[in-house]
């Protein structure tokens, strides 16, 4: 039987709750018991504590049973010690129960505001894989491997994009970054890549495929300009095609970030691009196509300006050139592995901008033909070992 991850999440969740439950109820029997052996130190009115820490872990039922034993080890209080004014416990007990049920309030509305979050973020991830369907691990002359961080923790996407497909041509990518982030820019994301998908089923070399592309984007985003954002939309892009055959890759840029080529013995080379302006900004613009040596063995890193735009405490930029020649004998997707711990410690734990990479690995041809998919998952398998060591 398959063990679920959402049911492994479930069970960790409720083993926190349950060893988290022991406190407040040791608390409560502690105060009451010192409190009856003690009377010259009432600590009675500390027991409003235990369903206050209970409330901000538990839900509403939990609350409510543990500030039950509260009232309880209040009433076994008054009754313990005569010699303090009923009126004095009479206010205690009163003022228990009314902490208690407003605590209660708290922690059905903490789980309602939970379960609605936990909603919206299934939603996202549907919408994700809709939008940005997962690229596959292998496809023509490629191994790929990709990672996408959306600035908003309610998002699982944002302005960044990306999407592989498969022409006569070989294997075309595109990766990109639509003005703004998260929520907001979805609709824009979504229309690009609508663009790039249909272009790309007509097998339209690629540079009109760029200008079909410019011309979709133009188009929609012209009936969704309000008067204030006309000649705002815009977005920029890189496109790539991989012949099966040739070792070589054929790039257009958009106003995007350049790829990092990188190649066996730590070396990492910044390719050098004739790029033209963002998508949406020129209609009918030229789009220079560059042709770059892409031999067995290299990766190509594709990144979104969330990246490198990403600073530390002391708001320094990420310096991602310098850091990816660690591992440029990995392979995709251990790399990944590193570029996303090592990026989120560089910022903290938390991105300004959704951050997009995708890592292109190119195989060659006589492991492509005689080892097949096999292959491929055994040595994905061996790169994410290799990453997970220490």
């Amino acid at each position: 039987m398959r063990f679920r991850p959402g049911t492994a999440v479930t069970r960790r969740s409720w083993q926190r709750t349950h060893t988290l439950l022991l406190l407040p109820i040791t608390l409560v029997v502690a105060l009451a018991v010192v409190d009856l052996v003690t009377p010259s130190i009432p600590l009675s009115p500390a027991l409003v504590i235990a369903p206050a820490l209970t409330a901000s872990f538990a839900g509403p039922r939990t609350t409510a049973g543990v500030s039950a034993l509260a009232v309880i080890a209040q009433t076994l209080v008054a009754v313990g010690q005569p010699t303090i004014s009923t009126s004095v416990h009479v206010v205690l007990f009163v003022t228990l129960a009314v902490l208690s049920v407003l605590l209660v309030i708290y922690s059905a509305l903490r789980e309602r505001h939970q379960a609605q979050l936990a909603q919206v973020r299934t939603v996202a991830e549907a919408a994700q894989r809709v939008l940005m369907r997962p690229l596959p691990e292998r496809i023509g002359p490629l191994r790929i491997a990709s990672l996408y961080l959306a600035a908003e923790d309610e998002a699982q996407i944002g302005g960044d994009l990306y999407a592989v497909t498969r022409s006569e041509e070989g294997v075309r990518v595109l990766i990109g970054d639509v003005r703004g982030k998260g929520l907001p820019a979805i609709g824009e994301a979504a229309l690009l890549l609508s663009a790039f998908r249909e272009s790309a089923h007509r097998h339209l070399p690629l540079d009109d495929m760029v200008d079909a592309m410019e011309q979709s984007v133009s188009r929609n985003t012209a009936d969704m300009d309000s008067e204030e954002d006309t000649g705002e939309r815009f977005a920029t892009a890189l496109l790539l095609e991989v012949p099966e055959r040739e070792p070589v890759i054929r790039v257009t840029s958009c106003g995007h970030p350049p790829p990092l080529l990188l190649r066996p013995g730590h070396a990492v080379t910044v390719p050098s691009l004739r790029p033209s302006p963002p998508l949406g900004v020129l209609v009918n613009g030229e789009h220079p196509l560059d042709v770059l040596p892409f031999a067995p063995g290299d990766t190509l890193l594709l990144y979104t300006d969330g990246v490198i735009e990403a600073r530390d405490a002391d708001r320094r930029f990420y310096p991602l050139a310098e850091r990816v020649g660690r591992w440029t004998e990995d392979g995709p997707e251990a790399l990944m592995h590193h570029l996303r711990r090592d990026l989120l410690a560089h910022a903290g734990g938390r991105l300004g901008d959704d951050a997009a990479l995708i890592a292109l690995h190119r195989t060659p041809a006589d492991r492509r033909h005689h080892h097949g998919h096999a292959h491929v998952r055994s040595t994905a398998r061996q790169d994410t070992a290799r990453a997970e060591r220490p």
